[in-house]
C-alpha cells in the first residue's frame, strides 16, 4: 500500500489506515498524538483494540466497506486505553484503489468549542472579575471588626457562654479565606514567564503536600525523563498542582489513596484559537487519582466559579486553576469515572512558545 508521506505527514487531524482484516496499517503524527501510541506499537493491531467509541460502529462500518460508502458519525466520545476520550466526529471512508481498505479521520469538538465559547465572554469576565475584587476587598474591612468585637466579648463571658462568640470568630475567618480567593481571581496582571522544569514544579508540590494535607496519601511519579522545558510562571503553576493535589486528597477522605503525577510529551496536541490561529502545548502533566469521581451533575462545569462537589466547598479552587492555565496560553481538561479522574494540564515549550499557525 503507498500514499503520499507529505501528505498524509501533514494531514491536521487524527487518521488511521486500516487493513482488509481490520488490523491498523499506518496513523499519522496526529493519531499518534491524539491516541498517545506510537505509529510502530499499533501495526497490525485490531482498530477496534486501539480505538474507544461509546457508540458501537463495527456493523456499520464492516457495511461501509461492503457497499463502498462513506460512514459519518457525529458527537461520539473518542478515546484509547492510553487517553481520556473526546466528543469527536468520524469520518470513515474506502480507500480508492485500495480495496478493502478503510482511512478513519478523526476531528475533536472539544478544544474548537471551548476556545470560542471562552474569546466570546472573555471582557464580561474581566469585568466580573474586577467587581468581585473590589466587593471582596471593602467586605474583608467590616469582618475584621466583628471578628475583633466577638474576641473581646469572649473575655468577658463565662465558659459555657463562649460558643456563640466563637461561632462569630470562626465563620468570619472562614469567610474572610474565601474572599481572599476571590480577590485572586482580581490579578489580572500576566504571568511571569519563563523556561520552568515541570519536573521540579511537581516535586515540590509532592512534598509539600505529603507533609500536610495529603499526608494519608500515597503520591506515585511517573515522569518523563526527556521532557523539555516549560514555558511558565514556576509560583503560578505551582499553585496549580498544589491545588490539584488538595482537591485529589480531599475527594479521596480520611481513607486515602493514590495519586500519580505524570507527564509526557504529545507532539501534535495544538490549541485552536477562535480566529484560526493555533498554538502549540506538547508538554503534558496529569494528576490522576483513585477516588470516587466528580458528581455527574458538575462534570462539565467544574471549571466554573462556585461550582463545587463537597459540603462547604468554596467552588473556586479549580475556578483559578483554569484561570492560571488560560492565562499561561495552556489548556486544562477533566475525565472522570468512579475510581479514576484525571486531570490533564497541556503547556507551550519554553524554546517553542512563538510557534503559531
Amino acid at each position: 500500500m503507498t500514499h503520499d508521506r507529505n501528505i498524509w505527514v501533514s494531514l491536521p487531524v487524527p487518521a488511521i489506515l486500516i487493513a482488509p482484516d481490520d488490523g491498523i496499517e499506518d496513523i499519522n503524527p496526529a493519531a499518534e498524538g491524539f491516541l498517545n501510541v506510537s505509529a510502530k506499537s499499533v501495526i497490525g493491531v485490531p482498530v477496534w483494540d486501539i480505538i474507544a467509541v461509546n457508540d458501537p460502529l463495527e456493523d456499520a462500518f464492516d457495511r461501509a466497506r461492503a457497499s463502498g460508502t462513506p460512514l459519518f458519525v457525529n458527537d461520539v466520545d473518542v478515546g484509547s486505553g492510553q487517553r481520556a476520550p473526546l466528543q469527536s466526529a468520524l469520518q470513515i471512508a474506502p480507500l480508492s484503489g485500495a480495496e478493502g481498505h478503510m482511512l478513519m479521520m478523526i476531528s475533536p469538538r472539544e478544544l474548537a468549542g471551548r476556545m470560542t465559547q471562552n474569546h466570546s465572554v472573555k471582557s464580561a469576565a474581566k469585568s466580573a472579575i474586577g467587581m468581585a475584587e473590589m466587593l471582596a476587598h471593602e467586605i474583608k474591612n467590616p469582618l475584621a471588626g466583628i471578628t475583633g468585637a466577638a474576641q473581646l466579648l469572649s473575655m468577658n463571658l463565662p465558659a459555657d457562654e463562649l460558643e456563640l462568640t466563637d461561632l462569630i470568630v470562626a465563620e468570619s475567618r472562614r469567610i474572610v479565606k474565601l474572599l481572599e480567593q476571590v480577590e485572586q481571581f482580581g490579578n489580572l496582571n500576566p504571568p511571569h514567564r519563563q523556561a520552568v522544569n515541570l519536573h521540579d514544579v511537581l516535586d515540590r508540590a509532592r512534598r509539600s503536600a505529603l507533609l500536610g494535607f495529603g499526608a494519608q496519601m500515597k503520591i506515585i511519579e511517573d515522569y518523563d525523563p526527556s521532557l523539555p522545558m516549560a514555558l511558565g510562571d514556576k509560583d503560578q503553576l505551582l499553585q496549580v498542582v498544589l491545588n490539584l493535589l488538595k482537591n485529589a486528597s480531599e475527594a479521596a477522605g480520611e481513607g486515602g489513596g493514590t495519586i500519580r503525577l505524570r507527564s509526557y510529551y504529545e507532539h501534535s496536541f495544538r490549541l485552536r484559537r477562535a480566529d484560526g490561529t493555533g498554538q502549540a502545548l506538547p508538554l503534558q502533566i496529569e494528576i490522576i487519582d483513585d477516588g470516587p469521581g466528580l458528581p455527574d451533575h458538575i462534570k462539565g462545569d467544574v471549571f466554573d466559579p462556585f461550582v463545587s462537589g463537597r459540603e462547604n466547598g468554596t467552588g473556586l479552587g479549580l475556578a483559578l486553576v483554569s484561570k492560571i492555565i488560560s492565562e499561561h496560553d495552556g489548556w486544562i481538561s477533566v475525565t472522570s469515572v468512579p475510581g479514576q479522574t484525571v486531570f490533564r494540564i497541556s503547556l507551550p515549550r519554553a524554546a517553542a512558545h512563538k510557534e503559531e499557525e
